[in-house]
């Protein structure tokens, strides 16, 4: 009785339920990882509006018709984002100058991005119905959805949902020849596939058992390509020692030579730098926040005395260039001497974190970046690896990692994943740990160690298949050492051509069975 009367309710059927669904989508993803939850979430999405497209022309009949549609998509959207997406307001709490902003950045991102659902369903729904060419319409425009949510504009692939696997390293094994849109596109179309039970067809089970097993067949690959692949680093005559650093710094800004002076000997303690061993160090990002390369090279007579001719270390830092007058967020590799070796700027720059859009309107008014100084960083051009012995290192820098474009482009012979970043901009929420999840999946797609060093984040090892050698949480302090093989091979994820292709199908079938 009480679900028949909530089903003609305009109101709880079009805004309540599909915000409330959204919502709980936070509970599929790090560190909660529920995946199950998804198989519920998607499919009632498909059956709401399947549900609400028969039924508006008759028990909604005096409201707009593909305005129904529309808010369902977008409500279930804001609801999804402001579950998922909420830890970034709270990036604004370091600047007295910003915390008036918090309300809106919780609001605006969710009523932005939920857009891309509510123009999806907006074009979507009038086509649904509880049969297949429908279902597959729905996975087709999702996944599309969700590839244009990654690159158009400056790009935000957060949380697809293919990253609530992050679990399950034996499914995600899929990753390397297929890449993740194609993973994400055939996650929405498992999680989406109990709506068949509500199908009238005699097929249904047979297609069910089909979908369950291919998801079976993913596993039995993952399992085999996770021994297999053992064979590469049993194989890899070469190796690197790096020693990663988290000095679980609270976020802060350096603002005199005192203040960087003990931050720096801060990390020589945590490094413990053995002067006879060979060894690459790693600091985080954010680690000398607000400083510049030549206010650290008053301190390099410290570097030199601590460290030796065995060593290189590698650090975030701003750095910049006089003759253009940009500033950069940079990685750098330097010697004992602080002599730097190799610069990498930050290409994939954060929106309002480190460039503000339109700044020459937004700072009329006093805004601001959100890091520190009122000037945009400028974006870095150059794809060069960093080239030491035998070791090809690709650098990411902080929500780089998030970009699978970055790796797919980067030099073939590259060996080792790279990955600096300053957490401690999320507090003790969620974020630092969707951010790590997100590390998980490009080892896999390169079949190459990742190393991650993040301040009041999750620095750890990951090997080539996923799984994390050692660890280090986002409150812990120290060091985690290994011999990092260099693995050298040709089964790297390159492209998203297998994505298109099951786009293709899915239209492809859309069409064959419209008709019938």
């Amino acid at each position: 009785m009480v679900l028949e009367k909530l089903s003609k309710n305009r109101s709880f059927m079009i805004f309540v339920l599909p915000f409330l669904l959204g919502l709980l989508s936070v509970f599929s993803f790090q560190p909660f990882n529920i995946t199950v939850v998804n198989f519920f979430i998607i499919s009632s999405l498909f059956l709401l509006l399947t549900y609400v497209q028969k039924r508006s022309r008759n028990i909604y009949r005096k409201k707009p018709y593909r305005g129904n549609l529309f808010f369902i998509g977008y409500l279930f959207g804001i609801g999804f984002f402001l579950s998922t997406t909420y830890w970034i307001s709270y990036s604004l709490t370091f600047d007295e100058n910003l915390r008036f902003l918090i309300p809106f950045s919780i609001i605006l991102i969710p009523l932005s991005l939920g857009l891309f659902f509510g123009l999806g369903t907006l074009f979507l729904g009038p086509f649904l119905k509880n049969n297949y060419s429908s279902f597959f319409l729905f996975c087709l425009l999702f996944s599309f959805l969700d590839f244009l949510r990654g690159n158009i504009l400056s790009g935000f692939p957060w949380n697809l949902w293919s990253y609530s696997w992050s679990w399950s390293l034996e499914i995600i094994q899929i990753l390397n020849p297929i890449g993740l849109y194609a993973f994400n596109s055939l996650s929405i179309l498992f999680f989406c596939s109990p709506v068949i039970f509500f199908f009238k067809n005699r097929y249904k089970y047979f297609t069910l058992s089909f979908f369950l097993a291919i998801l079976f067949s993913f596993y039995i690959y993952g399992s085999y390509k996770i021994n297999k692949d053992q064979e590469l680093v049993y194989a890899s005559e070469n190796n690197l020692n790096i020693k990663v650093i988290s000095p679980s710094f609270e976020m802060r800004y350096l603002k005199n030579d005192n203040e960087i002076k003990q931050s720096l000997e801060k990390l020589v303690k945590y490094s413990d730098p053995d002067l006879n061993k060979k060894t690459l160090f790693v600091w985080p990002e954010g680690v000398f926040a607000g400083v510049y390369l030549q206010d650290l090279k008053k301190f390099s007579n410290i570097f030199k005395s601590n460290f030796s001719e065995n060593h290189l270390i590698i650090f975030g830092i701003n750095t910049e260039d006089k003759l253009k007058e940009n500033f950069f967020n940079s990685l750098v590799v330097a010697n004992n001497n602080l002599d730097i070796l190799y610069k990498y700027d930050k290409r994939k720059l954060v929106p309002f974190g480190e460039f503000l859009p339109f700044d020459y309107i937004f700072e009329k008014y006093g805004l601001k970046k959100i890091t520190y100084g009122y000037g945009s960083f400028s974006k870095g051009r150059d794809q060069n690896n960093f080239i030491f012995g035998n070791a090809n290192i690709l650098p990411l820098i902080c929500y780089e990692i998030i970009f699978p474009k970055l790796t797919q482009q980067s030099d073939e012979d590259t060996n080792i994943l790279l990955n600096i970043s300053e957490d401690a901009w999320f507090g003790s929420s969620i974020g630092p740990h969707q951010h790590f999840a997100k590390a998980i999946f490009r080892s896999i797609e390169n079949n190459t160690y990742l190393v991650r060093a993040a301040n009041k984040g999750v620095s750890v090892f990951i090997n080539n298949n996923g799984v994390v050698i050692k660890r280090l949480g986002p409150n812990e302090v120290g060091n985690i050492e290994l011999n990092v093989p260099l693995i050298n091979n040709n089964l790297k994820n390159k492209n998203d051509l297998i994505f298109f292709i099951l786009l293709f199908t899915y239209t492809f079938i859309f069409f064959v069975l419209r008709d019938k």
